[in-house]
């Protein structure tokens, strides 16, 4: 009796069912309608005489013979080369991802154990910092970079976002960290092993999903960046989020749009996967971090 009186209403749970559906819709809609135009020509996806040419993909029947055509994709990966964009974008994403958790989970760590009042002032201090727009951080680094001569390369633009994603990860995994209780590294040290080797054998492998969670959200502000790479970053040296926007051109110079298109639905669906893939630690690490252990 206690189950059912526990259970939800029916017209309760059929509402909540629809606008979970319905929102899941509005949600998935641009993307997928996104999808569904790139493979139309841009007659089709952005007709404004009749909008049912981006469904029928008339003017692409026209064109190709065929109401889908991948010319975008062969455009954008092939003539323009866009997987170069590609492997420049992941690599920096690797590097900053793995510069700023080493970083971040040895100083998160040290913080949180630390007894010392400055703590509280330098996180503050660091989170003035990472409120401040890049765009402001970045012309800081203009000048040196043009005298070094170092300006348009990868390593300098990895620099400068772990620079400003640090204090970010500094705040998230202190947060973390605080939630392991200091028992544990003090069962550790009398079993022998040093503040390291605590920190190594027996923190870590509690914080697992708050390391991971932290290094997805890294990894999303280093791959969805684009004023700090736009900056810094030489034509040939572009992420993929500089190219798109060079795929659609500026008013000195024409763009293909249906390339942009293309570039979009494939910088998008990595993304999809990723989440997908770390779903579970993504859950258990933000839960952890919201909950004081």
């Amino acid at each position: 009796m206690a189950s059912r009186a526990q259970q939800m209403p029916t017209g309760l749970r059929i509402l909540s069912s629809a606008f979970v559906i319905v929102w899941l819709i509005l949600a998935a809609f641009p993307f997928l309608w996104t999808f569904w135009g790139s493979f139309k020509v841009e007659l089709d996806f952005f007709s404004i005489a009749d909008w049912t040419n981006a469904l029928t993909g008339a003017n692409t029947q026209e064109t190709y013979g065929r109401s889908f055509t991948g010319a975008g994709y062969h455009g954008a990966w092939v003539q323009n080369e866009f997987w170069r964009n590609v492997i420049n974008t992941f690599i920096v994403c690797f590097f900053v991802v793995c510069t700023s958790l080493t970083i971040g989970t040895l100083g998160g760590y040290a913080l949180s154990r630390s007894g010392f009042k400055y703590v509280f002032w330098l996180l503050i201090i660091a989170l003035i910092f990472r409120a401040m727009p890049p765009i402001t951080l970045v012309a800081g680094y203009m000048l040196p970079f043009f005298e070094w001569n170092v300006w348009g390369i990868l390593p300098t633009t990895i620099i400068v976002l772990v620079a400003i994603n640090q204090p970010f990860t500094l705040w998230m995994l202190h947060s973390f960290f605080q939630n392991i209780p200091k028992e544990l590294d003090e069962s550790a040290k009398v079993d022998g092993c040093t503040q390291f080797q605590a920190f190594r054998h027996v923190i870590i492998p509690v914080m697992w999903p708050g390391v991971i969670t932290t290094g997805l959200f890294s990894f999303l502000l280093a791959y969805n960046d684009f004023a700090v790479t736009a900056m810094l970053l030489s034509e040939s040296n572009r992420t993929m989020i500089p190219q798109i926007a060079a795929f659609l051109g500026t008013t000195q110079t024409e763009g293909n749009v249906m390339f942009a298109v293309a570039a979009v639905v494939s910088a998008t669906a990595p993304l999809f996967v990723l989440v997908m893939f770390f779903q579970r630690q993504i859950v258990s690490g933000l839960t952890a971090g919201a909950v004081k252990g």
